[in-house]
C-alpha cells in the first residue's frame, strides 16, 4: 500500500523551521487573551452566574423603620442576595449599617440595647459639662436656649442639634470611616435626603457615611439640617420616602421595595390640630410614594409590613416592629423564592462582599478645627486623648462630648484621617448659629398653702468665647419676689483655662422673717448692692475655688409686722472665699454624685464693713442608687466664728428638706446645723417614649437646730423633722408636692415648681 503523501527533506525543513514555530508564536500570543476572556466568562458554578442583579429600597418611617430589620432577617433566611441598597431616613440608617457589614441579627441587638433617649437628645452626660455650665444647668433648668444675633432674637434651626445621634452613627460606621465612595462598601449604597433650598431629592453616594445617614433622617424642626457640599439637607422622606426612581438608575434587574409609611388617620382619630397637621404631611408624602410604587415592574416586589398605628416617634419600643417585618417578607415568599440561590452560592456571595475591620492603629496626630474665637490649643488641652493612644470609638466620643460640654458649639464630631503613613483624628466643632449671645430661662414657684407664696422668673444672658482664652460675660435678671440684677466677667489667665479673674456686681432684694417661737412677728425686706473682684481656679469639670474682695451696702425695712420694729442700714466689705464641687449626674433628681461647698466670709471694717466678724458655712450632699431607689445623705453647718448680732448675717433653717415641719426661715441664729437623709424611688412616668416625665415618691428625715453661741451647740438639742413628697422631673425643672412634719406636731405643705430645694 502506497502512502498518500511523501514528505521529503525540503517539506520537513519547512514544517520544522517555519510552520510549527509560527503556529507556536501565534498560540502564545492568543493565550493571554483567551485566558482573560475565560476569566470574565460566567461559569455555571460561580456565585451570581446567571442570576439577576437585585436592588433593595428601604423607605422612611421613623421608629417604624426598624421593621426593615425583620425583612432583612427573612431575606437572609431565604438566601436572597442583595447587590445594592437605597435608603431614606430610618431606611437609610438600617440600610447603611447593613451595607457597611452589620448583620440583621446585629442590627436587632443594636435597637434592643441602644439608649434611644440619649441618642435622640443633646444632653449627653452631665459629667461632660464644664463646672460653669453645671451652674447654668442648676440655676436655669428650662432646657431651651434663645440666641441674640445682630440685635435680633434667633431660634435654633432644630429642637435637637443631633450631637449624640452624630456620635452614635459615627461609632456604628467607624469601620467604614475611611471609605469615601459608597460603591466600595461591602454592598453599594445610596442615601436620600431632601435639599431644603431646591426642594428636590439629594442622593448621596460618596463622602462621610455617618454624616449621610444623619442628613437623611434629619426631621425638619426636630433636628437641625445638615450641610453637605453646600446643600442644606433634611429628612429624605419629604420628597423621596421610597426612592424607587433612584434605584432604577443603578442598573438593577429586580427591585425589592419595603414601605413602612404611617397610615392615614380615620375620621374619628382627627381630634386636634396636631392630628390634622400630621395627616396633611402623611398625605403629601403618600402621594409621592404612590408615584414611586407605580414605577415597579412585574418582576419587582413590594413589601409593606402591617405596623398599624405604631408611632414614628416610639423608638423605645422598636423591637415590636421586627416580627411584622418578618411576616411581611414571608407573605411575599412566593415572589421572592424565584431569586433565592443555593446555600453554596449564597455563602460565596457573602464572602465576596468582604468585611470591614475596625481600625487597629495608634493615633499619630490630633487636631481641633472650629470657627469660634477661642484658641485651638485651649480646646486641645482640655482633652485627655494623647498621641500614641489606640483608636477607641468610646474614647473619641467622650472627647467630643467633653468639648461639647463647654456649650459653645452647636455640635462637635470627629473623623479619622489618613495623611500619608499617619493616622489622625480631627475633631470638628461648629459654633452655634443662633449666637453669639444666648438667653437661658428659669422659673421658680414656692407655695406653703397658707398665704406665703413666692414667684420668680429669671433669665441668664451669656456671651461665651469672647477671646482666645475663652472669656465669657454672664448676667442674670430675675423678676418677682426676690428681684436680682447681677453680672460677672469671667477671664481665664492661661491657655488651659484653669486660672481666672472675675469682677462682678450684684443688686438684689429678699425677704427675711422674724419669729418668736413658732410665731412670725415681722417680715423684713432686705436690699443689698455689692461689687467685687475674685481670682480662682477650675478643677477639671467638677469644681472651682475662688477668693476675692467685695464692698457693698444694704438696708432692711419692716414690711409686715410691728410698724415700730427697727429698720436699719448696713455696710458690707471683706474677703470671701469658696470651694465648690459638683459631680452629680443630675441637678434635679441625682442618682449618683456629690455636691458640696465651703464658704468663708471675713468681714472687715478696713474694707468698708460696719465691723469685723467671720462666718463659715459647709454644705454637703451625696447620692447613691440601686435600681429605681436613691438615697441622699446631707450635712449642713453654719458658724459665726466671731458672733454677729445682725439679722441678715444669721443662718436660717425651716422649709422643705431644711426642717420640713417648720416655716421657711423659722429658725435663725449665728450657729446652725442640719443632717438629713432623703430617699426617693421612681414609680413611673406621666408619658411614654421620648417625652416621658419621670415621677418619684420620696421621704426625708431631718435633724437640726440653731444656737446663739458655740458653747450652746449640742447634739441633744437637735429637733427632728421629716417629709413625704411626690416629685416630677419636668421640662420646667423639678416639681415637688410635699408634706412636712415636726416633732412638736407642726405640719406644713409645699408646692415647688422649677426650684430645687437646698
Amino acid at each position: 500500500m502506497q502512502p498518500l503523501f511523501l514528505i521529503g527533506d525540503s517539506e520537513l525543513f519547512f514544517l520544522r523551521e517555519v510552520l510549527i514555530p509560527h503556529l507556536l508564536i501565534a498560540i502564545m500570543a492568543l493565550l493571554p487573551q483567551t485566558l482573560l476572556a475565560a476569566a470574565n466568562e460566567p461559569m455555571n458554578d460561580s456565585p451570581g452566574a446567571d442570576r439577576p442583579r437585585i436592588g433593595l429600597v428601604l423607605g422612611g418611617g421613623g421608629a417604624r423603620g426598624s421593621a426593615h430589620i425583620g425583612v432583612l432577617q427573612e431575606l437572609k433566611r431565604m438566601r436572597i442576595p442583595i447587590d445594592v441598597i437605597v435608603g431614606t431616613s430610618m431606611g437609610a440608617v438600617v440600610g447603611g449599617l447593613y451595607a457597611s457589614g452589620m448583620t440583621p441579627d446585629e442590627l436587632q441587638e443594636l435597637i434592643n440595647t441602644l439608649d434611644w433617649k440619649n441618642a435622640l437628645s443633646d444632653g449627653g452626660s452631665r459629667g461632660d459639662l464644664s463646672f460653669r455650665r453645671k451652674e447654668d444647668d442648676e440655676d436655669f433648668p428650662i432646657r431651651f436656649e434663645v440666641g441674640i444675633r445682630n440685635g435680633k432674637l434667633q431660634l435654633p434651626q432644630g429642637v435637637i442639634q443631633g450631637q449624640q445621634l452624630d456620635l452614635v452613627l459615627r461609632e456604628l460606621t467607624i469601620n467604614a470611616s475611611q471609605i469615601r465612595d459608597f460603591d466600595d462598601l461591602p454592598i453599594p449604597f445610596r442615601a436620600v435626603a431632601s435639599d431644603l433650598v431646591t426642594g428636590e431629592a439629594y442622593v448621596m453616594g460618596d463622602g462621610d457615611l455617618a454624616l449621610a445617614l444623619r442628613a437623611s433622617m434629619s426631621v425638619p424642626g426636630a433636628f437641625t439640617p445638615v450641610d453637605i457640599n453646600g446643600h442644606l439637607l433634611v429628612d429624605g422622606g419629604l420628597v423621596g420616602n421610597l426612592a424607587i426612581s433612584v434605584m432604577r438608575e443603578l442598573d438593577v434587574d429586580v427591585i425589592i421595595a419595603v414601605n413602612v409609611e404611617f397610615p392615614l388617620y380615620s375620621k374619628d382619630d382627627l381630634l386636634s390640630a396636631v392630628d390634622i397637621s400630621e395627616q396633611v404631611l402623611t398625605i403629601l408624602i403618600r402621594k409621592e410614594t404612590q408615584r414611586q410604587i407605580e414605577l415597579l415592574g412585574s418582576n419587582d416586589i413590594l413589601i409593606q409590613p402591617d405596623l398599624g398605628t405604631f408611632a414614628s416617634t416610639n423608638f423605645l419600643d422598636t423591637a415590636e416592629t421586627i416580627e411584622p417585618g418578618i411576616e411581611a417578607a414571608q407573605a411575599a415568599a412566593d415572589k421572592l423564592a424565584r431569586y433565592s440561590v443555593s446555600e453554596v452560592e449564597y455563602e460565596h456571595f457573602l464572602a465576596a462582599q468582604g468585611a470591614l475591620s475596625m481600625p487597629d492603629e495608634t493615633i499619630d496626630f490630633i487636631m481641633v478645627k472650629h470657627d469660634a474665637r477661642v484658641s485651638p490649643q485651649l480646646l486641645e488641652r482640655r482633652m485627655q486623648l494623647q498621641v500614641g493612644d489606640k483608636v477607641d470609638v468610646k474614647a473619641l466620643s467622650t472627647e467630643a462630648n467633653r468639648l461639647y460640654g463647654l456649650q459653645v458649639f452647636e455640635k462637635v464630631g470627629y473623623q479619622l484621617v489618613d495623611e500619608g503613613d499617619s493616622l489622625g483624628v480631627v475633631f470638628s466643632a461648629t459654633s452655634k448659629r443662633w449666637g453669639p449671645t444666648f438667653l437661658r430661662f428659669g422659673l421658680a414657684i414656692e407655695d406653703d398653702f397658707e398665704g406665703s407664696t413666692s414667684f420668680n422668673l429669671a433669665t441668664r444672658i451669656w456671651r461665651p468665647a469672647i477671646n482666645e482664652l475663652g472669656a465669657e460675660w454672664r448676667s442674670d435678671i430675675r423678676l418677682g419676689t426676690d428681684p436680682l440684677v447681677s453680672s460677672e466677667f469671667y477671664q481665664p489667665l492661661r491657655m488651659d483655662s484653669r486660672i481666672f479673674v472675675a469682677p462682678h456686681i450684684n443688686i438684689g432684694q429678699g425677704n427675711i422673717g422674724a419669729f418668736e417661737g413658732e410665731k412670725n412677728v415681722a417680715r423684713y425686706r432686705v436690699s443689698e448692692a455689692s461689687f467685687g473682684l475674685d481670682i480662682g481656679a477650675e478643677f477639671g469639670t467638677y469644681g472651682e475655688f475662688r477668693i476675692g474682695a467685695y464692698r457693698g451696702a444694704g438696708k432692711a425695712r419692716v414690711k409686715i409686722g410691728d410698724p415700730l420694729a427697727e429698720n436699719f442700714d448696713f455696710d458690707l466689705g471683706g474677703i470671701l472665699s469658696s470651694f465648690n464641687i459638683d459631680t452629680r449626674d443630675s441637678a434635679r433628681f441625682p442618682r449618683s454624685g456629690t455636691q458640696g461647698e465651703v464658704i468663708l466670709d471675713l468681714s472687715r471694717a478696713s474694707l468698708g464693713a460696719d465691723r469685723d466678724y467671720e462666718t463659715a458655712e459647709f454644705n454637703f450632699d451625696s447620692s447613691f442608687s440601686r435600681g429605681r431607689h436613691t438615697l441622699t445623705l446631707g450635712l449642713q453647718f453654719g458658724s459665726a466664728l466671731n458672733t454677729s448680732s445682725e439679722l441678715q448675717d444669721y443662718f436660717a433653717l425651716g422649709g422643705f428638706l431644711r426642717m420640713s415641719g417648720l416655716e421657711r426661715g423659722q429658725l435663725r441664729g449665728p450657729y446652725a446645723g442640719l443632717a438629713r437623709v432623703v430617699y426617693y424611688g421612681r414609680i413611673g412616668s406621666t408619658a411614654g417614649a421620648l417625652l416621658e416625665v419621670p415621677v418619684y415618691l420620696g421621704a426625708s428625715v431631718e435633724a437640726g437646730n440653731v444656737w446663739g453661741s458655740s458653747e450652746d451647740v449640742a447634739v441633744n438639742d437637735l429637733l427632728m423633722n421629716g417629709s413625704l413628697f411626690i416629685g416630677l422631673d419636668t421640662y420646667f425643672g423639678p416639681v415637688y408636692l410635699a408634706a412636712g412634719l415636726s416633732e412638736g406636731g407642726g405640719t406644713n405643705f409645699y408646692l415647688f415648681v422649677g426650684a430645687t430645694p437646698r
